[in-house]
């Protein structure tokens, strides 16, 4: 009988989270350490990613920090490395590093666009690549496992203003989906699946509503709010930890038969 505790639970699991320092990436990595997972978190902002890894290893779990620009193939190698060497093995990978701004297409400067698709889509490449190569069979942790990519819902569906940002989150989403596919005909045993949040309340959030009325889209910060909430038909914004729920879960053994799905966590926004 399927322990269904168990199947939910990441004890003896190693995982890897890039942007993990604060706002989904950094409740994310708590949320995998409380269920047992040693983490390994991944930022540029090493105050902020140092204060989360203290966080998780105050309240008794286990986790370390790196520095990590995700579009360095390089810096890609040398993570996965000293991930192996500090926890022993990798068995999770969530690429959420990334970036937002807005701007209406006609005013988009392509060296913007350029730096957008290099964060939100290279750098996901770049882990799902060298991802795999550690955990599929052969690799140096071997033992299969979960990748779990951040898209949005502006992956999904146009949004004004968001041109760049919808670009490279709906090339995650096919990203995600072809490489699932390749892995499961390759027998690699490393699943592949994307989320896609609706607006969370973060600071990137508390961004998108400013620079919504600054952009004149919205009159003024409170009209964006009430908007955008109003969305959303369970009527508020999303919290980190609904997120983190959905990622645990792709992440476990209670997920083992899911790969290359899209999962919205949106409160219904794309439902309508």
């Amino acid at each position: 009988m399927t322990d269904y505790a168990k199947a939910w639970r990441l004890d003896g699991k190693v995982a890897l989270m890039t942007g993990g320092a604060r706002g989904l990436g950094g409740e994310t990595a708590k949320a995998l350490a409380q269920a047992g997972a040693k983490v390994m978190v991944t930022d540029l902002l090493a105050d902020e990613g140092r204060a989360t890894v203290k966080a998780i290893t105050d309240a008794g779990g286990k986790a370390a920090f790196l520095e990590q620009d995700v579009t360095s193939e390089s810096q890609w190698e040398q993570v996965i490395d000293k991930t192996l060497a500090t926890f022993g093995g990798l068995d999770i990978l969530v690429n959420n590093a990334g970036i937002e701004f807005m701007s209406f297409v006609t005013d988009t400067k392509v060296e913007d666009f350029r730096r957008m698709l290099d964060i939100n889509v290279t750098g996901v490449f770049l882990g799902i690549k060298h991802g795999v190569r550690a955990m599929a069979p052969g690799g140096r942790a071997g033992k299969g496992g979960s990748i779990v990519n951040l898209s949005s819902i502006a992956g999904l569906a146009g949004f004004d203003g968001l041109s760049a940002y919808c670009a490279s989150k709906g090339a995650v989403r096919l990203l995600t989906k072809s490489t699932a596919v390749e892995c499961g005909h390759r027998k690699q045993n490393v699943r592949i699946n994307s989320v896609h949040p609706g607006v969370i309340w973060t600071k990137m959030a508390d961004n998108l509503l400013i620079h919504t009325a600054e952009l004149g889209i919205t009159p003024d910060y409170a009209t964006a709010e009430a908007a955008y909430k109003a969305a959303h038909p369970l009527g508020h914004f999303g919290e980190p930890s609904d997120i983190a729920n959905v990622i645990l879960f792709l992440a476990s053994e209670a997920s083992k038969f899911v790969t290359g799905a899209e999962f919205a966590v949106d409160g219904g926004y794309t439902a309508t």
